[in-house]
C-alpha cells in the first residue's frame, strides 16, 4: 500500500513538474486525480490502483496502471493490454478481445 502510494506521489510530482498550474482534487468516491491537461494521474483509494496518462502531440493517450494493465486511446477507439496478456481492441464498428 505504502509503494502504491510512493507512486502516486511520483505520479502527481512528474505532472505538477509539466506544469506548474497542475491541480489535485479529491472526488466524491475518494479518488485522487491530478492533471494539467497532457499528463494525468490517480489513485483509488477502493481498488488500491494507481494511474498514469500522458497525451502525446497526436492526441493519443496512453494510460498505465500500477497492475501492468495499458492502454492508448483516441477519439473513442484503441487497444487494451491486461496484466494477465489479454489484448482487447475496440474500433469504430467492432470489438473484441484475444
Amino acid at each position: 500500500m505504502l509503494s502504491r502510494m510512493m507512486l502516486f506521489v511520483g505520479c502527481c510530482v512528474l505532472s505538477s513538474a509539466a506544469s506548474a498550474n497542475s491541480d489535485c482534487v479529491r472526488t466524491a468516491t475518494g479518488k485522487v486525480v491530478c492533471g494539467n491537461g497532457q499528463n494525468a494521474g490517480s489513485y483509488n483509494p477502493n481498488t488500491g490502483t494507481v494511474k498514469k496518462t500522458e497525451t502525446n502531440d497526436l492526441g493519443v493517450k496512453t494510460t498505465e496502471t500500477s497492475r501492468g494493465g495499458q492502454a492508448k486511446t483516441k477519439n473513442g477507439v484503441g487497444v487494451v493490454q491486461t496484466p494477465g496478456g489479454t489484448t482487447c481492441v475496440k474500433t469504430r464498428n467492432n470489438k473484441g478481445c484475444k
